[in-house]
């Protein structure tokens, strides 16, 4: 994985490389349309759209120029052709503004620029419109390009090759002269980025998608390429070409094939709603200025993920990433483990006897001797049912006085919004869950600015709702009308008991209020096994208790990996452990029954990286001996 120190070696080497890019380079165009109340046109009787605000960027082979003068590549030149209209003068001034080599590129009269334009009403986007998809290139303008790409070539590092659409000016035809540069240029390294002829170039570095590689070998698959086929289609290109191959998969991370062996770069988790628009064009800029620097191909690919993964969270724009945006994303990586397994339960390899499911090897010389117990879903169950509160909750938030109006395709497209980032932020203390919140709101555009509260606002009226039925709960407790076995999950105080008298040392942390967690803990019965060790949000969206915990346990303990362990049903102290080398018990519990398994819950357990899986306590004897208790 990306360490500071190799991250920086890159960084530091990126502005002495010279990358050349050729291509079809396009304007990207946003037309945010207005909501406004629909006028209809006098003359058709139909409804206009009346653009409200309107965004040109680099399309294309110029995302790819924009990510490599952002990235703070040395030297930046672009080989391709625009038309003399309005579009191509807006991508011109683009390049020229991010201080691109332009000596060898081409102004055509007969050639119309290629465009994406893409009208956006409030958060969706409607059908794009495209321009120059039927562009074709006349023989003397393919001998200036290909004597362009010749003369530039000579003064790169590397030169990207991108083929964005059939016609353009990557061609059959156009390719074989490509390779002929190719040929002549053995000190340069070419990187083939190609939608459509991947199998037309020469030997060269190739950056694919699935769908692509598929093409490349004549294989075809429906549905998602399974992880074993992925790798072995990266292994054989590779062979073929003789040369490096990466292959992206999506929020599953990239698979890179170089000198026979495959390496699996882990999918990076994302809380924020993202735009994968131009992501590919941030990895084969990355992996480009990575090559370009010396870096092995290994190197090259985690560089791209970190990359990417900050591109993508850039909404509504084909998006860039500089040098300190990685370092500040790079300081804190979440990464997407074994995301096949948590798709597929029927792949399960469970304990022998048991419901306790296995994901990988545990260490052999286990020696735990202090515990971490996230609360809510792990050992009480009495705040279940609380997204069934946050959900409407939110709804109202984003639709404001809309909310009795909306039409139901609105509705069903809000509420989706709102439990999809419930799911994604399950774990997070509830301030930072509201931060996210008002920034949905801003982006639907429902409620007037003025109107939009901030965390803390939405915070309160979620905690009013929530704290309502917990007090219900616990009264039923303290009057005696029902007790602490009610709501726990299956064996819960036996498994503290059994842990207390055995001399370990338990915490319990939680994303929610502290003076709440401490309360709800003595209320169930058990605070006192946790001697004082227990911890939760303190009102500070930086301080984060499930970190702050184990940092404190490992830098007061002196701990290795081995010596402690995390048992939590959400993927926030799954994450938080794995990083620091603990060991990972994932509880994917059912909430309502407390005993059984939840299966959303074990996904998101296994992609963040938990190592043992157990749907409660009810097989104690089994889960200590294999944690080896006994």
């Amino acid at each position: 994985m990306l360490t500071d120190s190799s991250l920086e070696a890159v960084l530091n080497k990126i502005p002495k490389v010279r990358i050349t890019v050729f291509g079809d380079f396009c304007l990207d165009v946003y037309w945010l349309l207005d909501m406004d109340e629909v006028e209809l046109s006098v003359e058709t009787g139909l409804p206009v759209r009346r653009v409200r605000e309107q965004r040109y960027s680099l399309g294309g082979a110029g995302n790819a120029v924009a990510n490599l003068v952002d990235l703070g590549v040395g030297e930046v030149r672009a080989v391709g052709v625009v038309g003399r209209d309005l579009f191509g003068v807006a991508l011109m001034d683009l390049l020229r503004g991010r201080g691109v080599n332009l000596d060898e590129f081409e102004v055509a009269d007969d050639w119309q620029t290629m465009v994406y334009a893409k009208p956006c009403r409030g958060e969706t986007e409607e059908s794009r419109i495209d321009f120059g998809a039927f562009n074709l290139a006349e023989s003397e303008l393919q001998n200036r390009l290909i004597a362009n790409l010749a003369a530039a070539a000579k003064l790169s590092d590397v030169v990207i090759l991108n083929q964005q659409v059939p016609g353009g000016l990557s061609n059959l035809k156009m390719i074989e002269r490509i390779n002929e540069v190719m040929a002549e240029n053995p000190q340069v390294r070419f990187v083939v980025d190609a939608r459509h002829y991947a199998t037309a170039y020469g030997p060269a570095v190739f950056k694919l998608n699935a769908a692509e590689a598929g093409l490349f070998l004549g294989e075809r698959f429906e549905g998602k390429l399974p992880l074993a086929r992925a790798q072995d289609f990266v292994r054989r290109i590779s062979a073929k070409t003789g040369n490096a191959v990466f292959l992206t998969r999506g929020e599953d991370g990239i698979l890179v094939a170089d000198g026979g062996k495959v390496t699996t770069i882990h999918g990076l988790q994302i809380v924020d709603p993202i735009d994968t628009v131009g992501a590919g064009d941030t990895v084969v800029a990355s992996l480009s200025a990575a090559l370009g620097c010396g870096q092995d191909a290994v190197v090259a690919a985690e560089l791209a993920n970190v990359a990417a993964m900050v591109t993508v969270r850039k909404l509504r724009t084909t998006g860039t990433a500089s040098p300190q945006e990685i370092r500040d994303a790079a300081k804190d990586l979440n990464y997407i483990f074994e995301p096949e397994l948590a798709e597929l339960p029927h792949l399960a390899k469970k304990l022998p006897g048991t419901d306790i499911e296995i994901i990988g090897e545990l260490p052999t010389n286990l020696a735990i001797k202090h515990c971490i117990f996230d609360h809510d879903g792990t050992l009480s169950v009495l705040r279940e049912g609380w997204e069934q509160i946050m959900e409407p909750m939110m709804m109202r938030a984003i639709l404001g006085g809309h909310f009795d109006t909306t039409n139901q395709s609105t509705y069903e497209r809000v509420k989706q919004m709102s439990h999809d980032f419930i799911d994604r932020t399950t774990g997070i203390q509830t301030l930072v869950q509201m931060q996210g919140l008002v920034k949905l709101v801003r982006q639907a555009g429902f409620v007037p600015k003025n109107e939009v509260l901030d965390e803390r606002g939405y915070k309160r009226l979620y905690n009013q709702e929530l704290l309502e039925m917990v007090k219900t709960r616990t009264d039923k407790l303290a009057s005696g009308e029902l007790n602490s076995e009610d709501f726990q999950i299956g064996n819960a105080i036996r498994l503290l008991q059994v842990l207390h008298d055995r001399g370990v040392k338990l915490y319990l942390a939680s994303g929610t209020d502290e003076a709440d967690v401490i309360a709800e803990a003595e209320a169930m019965g058990y605070a006192h096994l946790f001697e004082g060790r227990i911890f939760g949000a303190v009102g500070n969206m930086n301080t984060e208790a499930k970190k702050i915990v184990l940092e404190g346990i490992l830098r007061d303990n002196n701990l290795s990996g081995c010596e402690f362990a995390t048992f939590g049903d959400g993927p926030v102290e799954m994450r938080e452990t794995r990083k620091r080398g603990g060991i990972c018990i994932g509880v994917a519990s059912d909430e309502v029954h407390r005993f059984g398994w939840n299966m959303a819950k074990r996904r998101r357990l296994i992609r963040a990286g938990a190592q043992l899986l157990v749907p409660d306590f009810s097989q104690l004897s089994a889960l200590l001996e294999v944690l080896q208790f006994q």
